[in-house]
């Protein structure tokens, strides 16, 4: 990647809704409390959209802060990709509908499916679009509503999930920043273990599958562990490898937060010290796409990174599928 167009990050923003809902707000909900919540997962709260919120709501208000930050307004953008697993409808797609609110009517839009990986996916995609020339921008959207598509009856799986959006304008940067690499993968074998088994083609809407709850979040969650931390390493080992790099020039790293305990797992198998990782599973919970986007964001808000650093982000979900990128800040 390093004889391209250097393409990196120009414009960051990110969005949460107002409402909160506690470890303490759940234990009224479900059988549970937030010794076991925090101890298990280290999450203790979670942003949740409100009734008239969709994803594309949670989209804009994050789109409209990266594209302020990149100095840019909807019309200057060349491409949208949106990255989720709770698109408003089917189609037309999260993307066009965005692209539609932003006034952005010379840009390509289209929805990205790889779960919590899609962001990853998402900025590896826009990436290559710039190099190739094709497109001078992109802006790339990791956001979804998993309050929608969440059992707040399965005490396993509610307390995990919440809602968010983090957003990028993705350009041409100086030389020798950027984008240095990017491993994505998926085991579709592991496909049925992170599930919504309703809705799509195989077993469409019914009132059967609605009353068997086929329609909410399925996950084996001590098997999606097992996998998550041991790809969550061998990924940032590939991706340090085609970057030319090693563990000990990271100057951050941003994984997927899903579990504090997983990424307390990549921290120990990199030897990375607290300082060097972003952690904010704790206030979000898991937000699928939106996560990535969301840890880094705050990070560059908090001032965490200046220019030259080297940031290393990390992602498993649903598929089964994983992503992991080095960029130069």
């Amino acid at each position: 990647m390093n004889n391209l167009r250097p393409v990196g990050i120009i414009g960051t923003g990110k969005y949460v809704p107002e409402k909160i809902l506690t470890n303490s707000d759940l234990e009224k909900m479900v059988d549970t409390n937030d010794e076991w919540i925090v101890s298990r997962t280290g999450i203790k709260e979670r942003h949740i959209a409100a009734p008239d919120q969709a994803t594309s709501d949670l989209a804009y208000e994050a789109a409209l802060k990266a594209l302020e930050s990149a100095g840019m307004t909807g019309s200057d953008l060349d491409l949208i990709i949106v990255a989720t697993i709770t698109p408003d409808s089917s189609f037309p797609s999260t993307a066009c509908i965005l692209q539609d609110k932003l006034g952005a009517k010379g840009a390509a839009a289209f929805d990205l499916s790889a779960a919590c990986s899609g962001f990853v996916y998402g900025l590896a995609t826009a990436t290559s679009f710039i190099q190739s020339g094709m497109y001078n921008n992109a802006l790339v959207i990791g956001a979804d509503c998993l309050s929608r598509i969440t059992d707040y009856t399965d005490r396993n799986t509610c307390v995990l999930f919440g809602d968010g959006a983090g957003a990028v304008v993705v350009g041409e940067v100086p030389e020798g920043r950027g984008f240095k690499a990017f491993d994505l993968g998926a085991e579709g074998a592991g496909g049925s273990l992170l599930q919504i088994e309703g809705g799509g083609s195989r077993l469409p809407a019914s009132a059967e599958t609605v009353e068997n709850k086929k329609h909410y979040i399925y996950m084996n969650g001590r098997e999606v562990f097992k996998f998550a931390v041991r790809v969550m390493g061998t990924a940032t080992v590939e991706v340090l490898r085609k970057a030319g790099m090693d563990r000990t020039d990271v100057d951050l790293f941003v994984p997927h937060q899903a579990n504090v305990r997983i990424i307390q797992s990549a921290m120990q198998r990199l030897e990375l010290p607290e300082e060097k990782v972003v952690v904010n599973v704790d206030k979000y919970a898991n937000t699928s796409a939106a996560s990535i986007p969301l840890a880094l964001v705050e990070a560059a808000e908090e001032g965490r990174m200046k220019a030259g650093d080297t940031v290393l982000m990390v992602g498993f979900g649903g598929g089964l599928t994983w992503g992991a990128s080095v960029l130069v800040w």
